[in-house]
C-alpha cells in the first residue's frame, strides 16, 4: 500500500545513455517539485546492494566506472531479489511519495511495468526514450556483452504498448515538442482528477 494516490505515473524507459535522465529532470523542472517527484527503482537496489556488500552508495548512484564495475553484480543480485518478489524494489521507490505526479525514471523490466498499471490502472503512462546508437556513444555508450543484451537493457523492448516515443538525438526543436506534448497529456490528467 502506498501513502499517496498520484494523478499521473509516468513509467520511462530507455536503453543506457538514451537520456532517460536528461528528459526526466527537464520534465520536473517545467512541472515543479511540488508537483512532481522522481522515483528511481534502482535507488533502493542500490541502497540495499551497498549495504548488504558494504559498498559506497553514493558513487553506484552516479554515471562513473565505480557504477559500471559493479554493475553485471547488482543486475544479478537485482534479478535474485525480484524474484522473490517482483514488487519489491517498486514499493520501496514509491513508499514516501506525496507529489501528485509521479516519475518513475528507470523502468526496465516487464514486471515493474505491471506492477505500476496494477496498483495504478488509470494513472499510468508509459513513456520510452530512443537515442540511436551514433548519439548514445557520442554521450560515452559502448556495447558490453552481459549488459546491454541482458534483461535490464532489452525487458521492455516488447510486451509493452509506449504512450508516448521521445526521440533524444540533440535535437533541441524536437525534444522540445515532444515535451509539450507529454505536458499536455500529464496537466489534462491532473484536471481530471
Amino acid at each position: 500500500m502506498t501513502p499517496a494516490q498520484p494523478s499521473s505515473v509516468l513509467l520511462f524507459s530507455g536503453k543506457r545513455k538514451s537520456g532517460k535522465d536528461y528528459v526526466t529532470d527537464l520534465l520536473q523542472k517545467r512541472l515543479s517539485s511540488e508537483t512532481c517527484c522522481i522515483l528511481r527503482l534502482s535507488a533502493p537496489l542500490k541502497r540495499q546492494y551497498a549495504q548488504d556488500h558494504h559498498l559506497d552508495y553514493e558513487e553506484l548512484l552516479g554515471a562513473g566506472q565505480y557504477k559500471e564495475s559493479y554493475r553485471s553484480d547488482m543486475i544479478h543480485w537485482g534479478e535474485m531479489k525480484r524474484q522473490e518478489d517482483s514488487g519489491f524494489f517498486c514499493r520501496l521507490a514509491v513508499k514516501n511519495a506525496v507529489q501528485p505526479i509521479w516519475i518513475i525514471s528507470d523502468c526496465r523490466r516487464l514486471s515493474d511495468v505491471r506492477w505500476f498499471q496494477e496498483e495504478f490502472p488509470d494513472q499510468c503512462i508509459c513513456v520510452r526514450v530512443e537515442a540511436s546508437e551514433e548519439t548514445r556513444s557520442q554521450r560515452g555508450w559502448s556495447f558490453t556483452s552481459g549488459i546491454d543484451d541482458a534483461e535490464s537493457e532489452c525487458g521492455l523492448d516488447d510486451g509493452v504498448k509506449f504512450d508516448l516515443i521521445i526521440r533524444n538525438d540533440e535535437d533541441d526543436d524536437v525534444l522540445e515538442k515532444q515535451m509539450q506534448g507529454l505536458l499536455s497529456l500529464v496537466t489534462n490528467r491532473m484536471k481530471l482528477n
